[in-house]
């Protein structure tokens, strides 16, 4: 901390307990809270006059202590209790106060050996989410205290303790003075800016402290006095000493600091004391001035100002008339400050000076804080089912390394928004509370494994963002809206709701209520047409339009149901031992409970089957081109089978609930692993990226080449590729997929469907679907597993296509460029060059130029052989000294496309 010095040092003198105590005001805008003060009980200290309260209703933890006997009886009596937090790291007050206004907060704190230690901690102390200062004593019978004059932007406000593992923090007293001049004091460059006091300073021969009720403000003035200094005190009438915005208490003007030295500079210095690795502060700087000298006519008093030797100001003095000095803008920029005031050349009289504040500056704008609604929402969320969770106190996002737990929050429009509740396995009973309704910006929301009863709420359905919703393993009752289900069947919301006894999860518990309103029109339209005959018209052309729209309602609802039935019932759908009830699908799926994944088909869930985990993809009714995807991949894999396509193992067609079973794949997707959002544990490596590559295309060769007619897949990419438990990768996702009219056909005319950036550009232009349409998506793939980049990237407002980059670094020569840097050149090099070429001549933009997959798989082969051939060559010379006999067969003789 840094000191004042006068000359080479200025000696502080320490604040006694005496108070000097004259008439004073009344404590409107006062908290005055003394922490650990037992129960609900108050008191008025008997040197101030100041009202002092319990702090029990500002905060739910720490315990009352109290200091040793010998500090009982040498410190006021708000320093007798002190309250202590030793479990949890974070321990927060919150008190209600006026926002947009500005206060002058103070914290105190006397350690007293109340725990019997002998040891001062050290901890930090937060205003809100802002870090004020860290609490550290040099004596254990000496109270410090700390002052802040900010501006409250909400109606509460936070005060933390925090612990860093140097000692138990605690406090002993909280008080908290409205400033209500704050617009032409203490008034600063930035507005948002706080000032933490640094000194507040009385000069005079004295003992005296003073504060409240000399001070309507309740400053702490400290008295402070050097040697080479005169005193100048005078007893003046209230009608004699003019006063200005800063109000500064009489006693503190009455006396006043001179030069010995008429002829004399008054100076006053400190350094900073701050490591290397510190901010250098900033510093705002207030002089009071009442000049108690009666001049005569012939006299004038100024005072020129400078600070370290740059002038800063000249003060005109009269005769007991209050004036106030002050930095506009913040000074900084030097680890030593001198200020020193001299006459000006016409003044007749010595410089005075009769009180000093400097404040450093806090810039608390850097940190966003929690939007008030959110923070009022979960905390009364806390105390409706009295979470006893030591972490949360204070603002529930930040800062985040104190975020509350079973909180996430994001940034949005300048605030913190909690995004994600779980208050799972938390022992809570009661109904849900509507407080959740104001969490706008919620993502997920698990309440599951807890004892709520009740029904749910109507306005879960009602929030916008959310994704998740866990209300499993409760007593709930009644049933689950069908907007939930609505959003749940459209792949919006994850929803679990089982292991609810009375709960119904299920549209058939709400019946809908059309014939009722129906009625309801009916009777409408009849009391119309009573009215008016001339409404009648109005009353046939509505009937007119409802029949349309309820033509066109059946229609669209034969395209769901009566459609997939004339179609699906004469397929190979009738197979009983590949059907699921619903019900099963629902049981199979714990009721929908995990989602592995979600696309334009639909979402995909987590299932077993008898042990057998599966996935479960369920079709979004609010698109028919999902449908006719549905049949057309059922039809495929039906009557297509291969080790490297994914695995049909049942279907749901029940009304409106159309799910697909397939085999469940525990490593995701291609693209998760080569983008490093898999977060599987494992990285990919050049052995397993040939294996797999090498998968997709023998998959792909057996639908061009071993079915008849050919397949087209339509939709290769990254995402489609599946990755079993040993990594082993499976073509999915066949919704797109079109045959050839007749064996024989070289291409299919259709729409064109796909991926950007993996569409083949040809078939772009022409509509003209070939085989070789997927051999150009399998080159982006490939190049996608050579280089671990994005397809498509944007940079100044261009778009760059993969194969563009790798063929700039083409020409380059450098394989280590080009193949994926987190592969840290592991990896054969020619087999890498091998694959390159392949991919390049893939992505060919004439289609002729392209090679064939069975070519594809031949060359992908030799790769990966050759990459085995290098990492196991090490091993066959171990085995070679060991006298081992025999060979490493690299690459099995039947890696041919087999069809069932």
């Amino acid at each position: 901390m840094a000191k004042i010095i006068t000359n080479s040092l200025f000696l502080l003198l320490g604040a006694l307990s005496f108070v000097a105590t004259i008439q004073g005001q009344d404590q409107s805008g006062f908290i005055s809270i003394d922490c650990g003060l037992p129960g609900n009980s108050n008191y008025t200290e008997k040197n101030t006059g100041i009202n002092y309260i319990s702090d029990a209703k500002f905060i739910d933890s720490g315990v009352s202590k109290t200091v040793s006997p010998q500090d009982k009886t040498t410190h006021p009596q708000y320093f007798t209790y002190l309250r202590s937090f030793p479990y949890g790291t974070r321990n927060c007050y919150r008190i209600n106060v006026t926002s947009a206004t500005r206060y002058l907060m103070r914290a105190s704190f006397l350690y007293g050996n109340y725990d019997g230690l002998k040891k001062l901690p050290e901890f930090d102390l937060y205003l809100g989410v802002h870090f004020w200062d860290t609490v550290k004593f040099t004596d254990s019978s000496v109270s410090i205290n700390y002052e802040i004059i900010h501006t409250l932007s909400t109606d509460y406000i936070h005060i933390c303790m925090v612990n860093k593992g140097t000692g138990t923090p605690f406090i002993s007293v909280i008080e908290m003075r409205i400033l209500d001049n704050a617009n032409s004091t203490y008034v600063t460059e930035d507005r948002s800016t706080s000032l933490a006091r640094f000194r507040r300073l009385a000069f005079g021969i004295t003992n005296l402290t003073y504060r409240y009720k000399d001070d309507p403000y309740d400053r702490i003035w400290e008295p402070y006095w050097d040697q080479k200094w005169t005193q100048l005190s005078s007893r003046l009438s209230n009608d004699e000493l003019g006063q200005n915005a800063f109000k500064v208490p009489d006693v503190v003007l009455e006396t006043s600091a001179t030069p010995k030295n008429a002829t004399a500079s008054l100076d006053l210095y400190w350094e900073e004391d701050y490591h290397n690795n510190e901010t250098q502060h900033q510093y705002y700087f207030y002089l009071h001035f009442a000049d108690l000298r009666k001049l005569a006519p012939n006299q004038t008093s100024s005072t020129n100002i400078t600070i370290n030797g740059v002038f800063w100001a000249t003060v005109e003095l009269s005769y007991a008339n209050a004036d106030s000095t002050y930095s506009k803008v913040p000074w900084y920029g030097s680890k030593k400050y001198h200020i020193s005031l001299f006459r000006t050349e016409s003044s007749s009289l010595p410089p005075i000076i009769n009180a000093l504040e400097i404040y450093s500056v806090k810039d608390f704008s850097s940190q966003l804080e929690t939007l008030k609604d959110d923070v009022d929402a979960v905390t009364n969320i806390k105390r409706a089912y009295r979470v006893n969770r030591r972490n949360w106190q204070g603002d529930p996002c930040v800062p985040n390394r104190y975020k509350w737990q079973g909180v996430d929050c994001s940034s949005f429009d300048g605030f913190q928004r909690i995004t994600s509740l779980n208050l799972s396995s938390s022992g809570l009973t009661g109904d849900i509370p509507a407080d959740i309704s104001k969490l706008t910006m919620l993502k997920s929301l698990d309440l599951s494994n807890n004892d709520l009863s009740g029904t749910i709420p109507s306005f879960l359905a009602q929030l916008q963002s959310l994704e998740y919703l866990n209300l499993a393993n409760n007593t709930l009752t009644g049933s689950v809206s069908n907007e939930l289900l609505q959003k749940q069947s459209d792949g919006l919301l994850s929803l679990s709701v089982g292991q609810n006894p009375n709960l119904c999860a299920s549209t058939s518990c709400n019946p809908q209520t059309n014939d009722t309103r129906k009625k309801e029109n009916n009777v409408v339209i009849a009391v119309v047409a009573s009215i008016a005959g001339i409404l009648l018209l109005l009353v046939i052309i509505a009937a007119v339009i409802i029949f349309h729209q309820r033509k066109r309602y059946d229609a669209a609802r034969n395209i769901i149901l009566g459609k997939r039935r004339s179609s699906i019932k004469g397929s190979e759908l009738e197979s009983k031992q590949r059907q699921y009830s619903f019900n099963e699908v629902v049981k199979m799926t714990n009721n929908f409970d995990r989602i592995l994944g979600r696309g334009g088909f639909g979402t995909v869930y987590h299932g077993f089957i008898d042990d057998i985990q599966v996935a479960v993809k369920m079709l979004s009714l609010s698109s028919v081109h999902g449908y006719q995807q549905f049949v057309a991949e059922v039809k495929l894999l039906m009557r297509v089978h291969h080790r490297n396509l994914t695995s049909l193992i049942g279907y749901c067609n029940e009304e409106t609930n159309i799910g697909l079973i397939y085999e469940y794949m525990a490593n995701g997707n291609l693209d998760e692993h080569l983008s490093g959002k898999a977060n599987r544990g494992r990285s990919l490596n050049w052995e397993d990226r040939l294996g797999i590559a090498l998968d997709a295309a023998q998959g792909l060769e057996y639908l061009h080449n071993g079915c008849k007619p050919p397949i087209i897949h339509r939709d290769v990419k990254c995402t489609n590729i599946l990755l079993n438990e040993n990594f082993h990768g499976k073509l999915a996702d066949f919704g797109l997929s079109k045959c050839f009219a007749t064996d024989g056909d070289t291409h299919v005319s259709t729409i064109v469907a796909g991926t950007p950036g993996y569409l083949d550009p040809e078939y772009t232009t022409s509509n003209r679907l070939t085989e070789k349409s997927d051999v150009y998506s399998f080159g982006v793939v490939l190049l996608r597993i050579i280089t671990g980049q994005a397809v498509i990237m944007v940079r100044e407002d261009m778009i760059h296509h993969i194969s563009q980059r790798v063929n700039s670094m083409v020409a380059e020569g450098d394989i280590t460029k080009i193949v994926d840097s987190r592969l840290q050149g592991d990896f054969d090099s020619n087999s890498a060059w091998r694959v390159v070429e392949i991919a390049m001549a893939s992505v060919s933009a004439i289609s002729v130029e392209r090679p064939y997959m069975s070519d594809i798989v031949k060359e992908l082969k030799e790769c990966l052989a050759a990459e085995l051939a290098r990492k196991h060559n090490s091993c066959e010379l171990q085995n070679e000294d060991l006298g081992w006999q025999g060979s490493l067969n690299l690459i099995s003789s039947d890696m041919t496309p087999i069809a069932r």
